[in-house]
């Protein structure tokens, strides 16, 4: 595959120039432009959903413009190759975004993008400039982070900045798995927040869009635009991929079909359905998640990162059913997290996966208790229903699921999680189990990256959950500690490319190591 990429005709002025147009002048010579003319990339580049041959860029400018793209191999894009340039419109937010294909694996790919103003095609920009580097096709050593909860609970971007994304970078992780609240549509926020010892949390960055919940469009999308804004997210996003999934803070706290937000007097907008619609659109546009022409809002995609590793993204937020006390004894779209069609993907894609290792990226955890207190009611928000005895509910499908992968002999999956704004380790263990027909296995739970901390969480017994590790607020630390406390966490998964073996860490936004474990895989049958 390297050979086609580097063959093609490289970017350089002399090519430009022959193209006679005034959109390429434009670009070819930058510096007849008035600089306060100029479009501006004001978010910076991201990359996502990279696998040995592709990968996603993505990057926003202000104004209506052409933007115009190079890739190349090098840092000095000496062997740069143009690309066909792409439009900024009103339609997606002056965003766009671009799946590239016919990549060497295992190989450090540079994008440069540079805005031309459509209606002045004299103005261009200044470029900006990513990297990402594409997935092995041979046993190499694999690194990666993950996470959740992004600017939660009023903590918004104070003078230190989302500290956690730049302790991430620091371990320089083939990529970024973002599992869900990666934006917080229902939290407003105040200038400063009084904190219980007197002192003073100081939102120093702070657009009209946050000061509200998200009910329009726009609104969803300067949510985006409000995380971007930071230093640390646009110094990570220019190096690290991020691959995003979604859950409930996108829209509204615990949606769900049965949602009913008829007396909260914060929302005008009262439809649910409409509200996830619009932030929806606002996910798919302001994030490098890859697109499916069948269905292109669809979240649950599996990723090849290699012989080692494949991970496969659940989406627990679009197709459930109305979050209830969880108690039916049958599956039916009623009782749903995940429904028929994706729960039949994720078998056929578990037995046709031959990497090592397959991580099951869930926005929620399995076996802990998370409710929706709705009028005094305790209904069910995750999969847990607080009964530890057979399965009932949304454990119905995870039951399936799990019997599945034992009786199809699917060997090496672990499970990541975030959601509850705590760090923990959970293993599985059929033996002390009321649900038995399973094989043992791990699910690690971290965040908040940037949010309240809270918890922890009480265990459900159906699946046999046994906390290993735990790190979340003291009761006399309280609740919603803001991330100056420093309970802020993310894991390190490190894949060694000659045994195979998988080593986890719990870590806190000072990069202290809390807990870790290191796996063997088990062999295939």
């Amino acid at each position: 595959m390297t050979k086609p990429f580097l063959s093609a005709r490289p970017f350089s002025r002399r090519n430009v120039l022959i193209g006679g147009t005034a959109l390429a002048s434009a670009l070819a010579m930058p510096a007849i432009s008035r600089a306060s003319a100029r479009p501006v990339f004001a978010h910076g580049v991201q990359s996502g959903d990279v696998g040995p041959s592709s990968g996603m860029i993505w990057t926003r400018v202000d104004r209506p413009s052409r933007i115009m793209m190079e890739i190349a191999t090098t840092e000095s894009f000496r062997n740069a190759r143009r690309l066909a340039p792409m439009t900024a419109l009103p339609s997606s937010d002056f965003a766009v975004k671009r799946l590239l294909e016919g990549l060497p694996s295992d190989q450090d790919i540079f994008y440069r993008f540079t805005a031309v103003d459509l209606s002045d095609l004299q103005a261009s920009s200044a470029p900006v400039v990513g990297r990402f580097r594409t997935a092995p096709a041979s046993r190499r050593s694999v690194r990666f982070a993950w996470s959740g909860d992004t600017a939660g609970q009023g903590w918004g971007i104070d003078g230190e900045g989302m500290k956690t994304y730049a302790t991430m970078a620091g371990h320089a992780p083939d990529f970024f798995l973002h599992s869900g609240d990666t934006i917080y549509a229902d939290g407003p926020m105040q200038d400063e927040v009084t904190l219980p010892n007197g002192a003073k949390w100081v939102n120093a960055v702070l657009i009209d869009e946050k000061r509200k919940v998200a009910e329009m469009l726009r609104e969803f999308r300067g949510q985006w635009k409000y995380n971007l804004m930071d230093r640390h997210v646009q110094a990570m996003n220019a190096t690290v991929p991020t691959f995003f999934q979604w859950d409930d803070h996108e829209v509204v706290n615990n949606w769900s079909p049965a949602k009913d937000l008829s007396e909260d007097t914060r929302y005008a907008e009262k439809s649910v359905a409409l509200l996830a619609a619009r932030a929806g659109q606002a996910f798919h546009e302001m994030t490098p998640i890859s697109y499916t022409p069948a269905e292109p809002g669809r979240v649950y995609r599996a990723i090849n990162y290699g012989p080692l590793l494949d991970v496969f993204f659940l989406d627990l937020r679009s197709y459930r059913g109305g979050n209830s006390r969880g108690l039916e004894t049958e599956l039916s779209p009623a009782s749903q997290g995940l429904g028929a069609e994706q729960t039949a993907w994720l078998k056929r894609a578990l037995a046709q996966s031959t990497a090592t290792w397959k991580v099951i990226a869930c926005d929620m955890p399995i076996g802990l208790n998370v409710w929706d207190k709705h009028k005094g009611e305790m209904r069910v928000e995750a999969v847990a229903n607080g009964e530890p005895g057979a399965p009932k509910g949304r454990e119905l499908e995870f039951a399936d699921i799990l019997r599945f992968i034992k009786t199809a002999g699917v060997k090496n999956t672990v499970w990541l999680t975030a959601d509850v704004h705590y760090t923990a380790a959970h293993y599985y263990n059929p033996d002390k189990a009321a649900f038995q027909d399973f094989n043992p296995f791990w699910e690690f739970v971290s965040g908040p990256l940037h949010a309240g901390t809270f918890g922890p969480n009480e265990l459900d017994g159906t699946f046999g959950p046994e906390v290993r590790f735990v790190k979340a607020p003291t009761p006399e630390q309280g609740a919603n500690l803001p991330p100056s406390m420093g309970l802020q966490f993310f894991g390190l998964v490190d894949i060694d490319g000659a045994e195979g073996q998988m080593t986890v860490r719990l870590m806190d936004r000072a990069d202290q190591e809390l807990w870790s474990i290191t796996l063997d895989p088990e062999p295939a049958a």
